[in-house]
């Protein structure tokens, strides 16, 4: 079961456990480069992302979001903006005039790092979040004026001297972190809020966000998350890390967007996260296949077969086919697929609608036209590029 969220809007993309895992990415070009972050925001949502992140550094940038956010509505790409913010809250203040939602650090919004450690007693820890919570208000009453959301990231590197002070660099500094500003909204009745734990460790990402839903509950809070492992890396190791920090939560019903970091251009990063949501059963991005590595009891060459009904599948959206080199475990382990092909002997086939039986002994140089014959003949066939 999805675990129950309340709406954040965000632009015409609502965020939230009534809606579907949202996928997003975020530019690594210059701000101030309208052409470069306007090409490549199109080629992130092109590629099937929902939300585009943009880096404002300063306030320069922050206002320059206002031109990326024109050229790309004049492009028809009305596609909802996040402004990443750092450091600076002006920038944040001056940006959710103009995008539609704004990812602040708990972390050093308002804090700042110091080279000597110090101590908090109580009365200087309250006074601290008292400080914090005056800094908030502007930013908060901007939102609420212009309906923009914000997104509070907590990142496992750059918690603020004052949480390590008191609850070291851990899941649980993470997560105090940020329900320190999650109990400053409510204070100001501000609930268009989501929430995230990242960390380059996955084993943090998943404990520390199992961690702040505890938390939230506890506090009868119910927001949005934002999955995704930072600083995954590129290439398999990237993938893979991505993968189960995202897809561990994914599976316990945690999370409602979710943004796959690798070190590769940003566009490359949506596949990703469309076959993660793909495999953990919440959005269905391109059609599944269910197949076999093969055995000593394959009698076909089943590597070269699964290549070509890809090759003429592809474009099935949500389509379930298994391709199964024998009968011992293939019916079975095929069973919630729309359509099975499956080794029945020498040189041939056996194909299934669902888990019934259509045609038996079919030679193998006809059954992958036979397969296409009997997705036609059910309905479930479109021709590719058609909606």
């Amino acid at each position: 079961m999805r675990r129950k969220t309340h709406t954040v809007h965000i632009g015409d993309l609502p965020l939230g456990s009534d809606y579907p895992v949202r996928v997003q990415s975020m530019t690594n070009t210059c701000t101030m480069d309208t052409e470069a972050t306007v090409a490549q925001s199109i080629r992130i949502i092109e590629a099937g992302g929902e939300y585009v992140r943009i880096a404002a550094q300063g306030i320069r940038e922050a206002n320059h979001l206002a031109a990326i956010k024109k050229e790309l509505h004049r492009r028809g790409y009305r596609n909802s903006l996040i402004a990443d913010i750092h450091f600076n809250p002006k920038s944040a203040e001056t940006a959710a005039r103009i995008v539609e939602k704004v990812r602040i650090n708990p972390g050093n919004y308002v804090d700042r790092k110091s080279t000597v450690p110090k101590s908090y007693t109580d009365a200087e820890y309250t006074a601290e979040l008292e400080r914090i919570h005056e800094r908030l208000l502007p930013l908060i009453r901007i939102c609420k004026q212009y309906g923009t959301a914000i997104r509070i990231g907590s990142n496992h590197g750059s918690l603020s001297d004052r949480i390590v002070n008191r609850f070291g660099d851990t899941p649980q500094g993470m997560v105090e972190s940020a329900m320190e500003f999650l109990r400053i909204f409510e204070f100001e009745d501000f609930n268009q809020v989501a929430l995230s734990m990242k960390a380059s460790n996955v084993r943090v990402v998943i404990e520390s966000t199992r961690l702040l839903v505890e938390r939230m509950a506890q506090e009868n809070m119910f927001y949005p998350l934002h999955l995704g492992v930072t600083e995954a890396g590129a290439g398999e190791d990237g993938r893979i890390k991505s993968a189960v920090g995202i897809g561990s939560l994914l599976m316990d019903g945690i999370g409602d967007t979710i943004r796959v970091s690798l070190t590769e251009p940003p566009e490359a990063e949506i596949p990703v996260a469309l076959n993660i949501l793909q495999a953990c059963r919440l959005r269905m991005s391109k059609p599944e296949y269910i197949s076999c590595p093969s055995c000593g009891r394959t009698q076909f060459d089943l590597q070269t077969t699964a290549a070509k009904i890809r090759e003429h599948t592809s474009h099935l959206k949500g389509l379930k086919i298994g391709i199964m080199g024998c009968i011992v475990n293939g019916p079975g382990e095929m069973a919630d697929a729309d359509y099975g092909y499956v080794g029945a002997g020498p040189g041939k086939i056996t194909l299934y609608k669902q888990r019934e039986i259509v045609k038996q002994n079919i030679p193998e140089e006809q059954a992958v036209e036979e397969l296409i014959h009997l997705i036609k003949e059910n309905g479930d066939w479109r021709e590719n590029g058609c909606c």
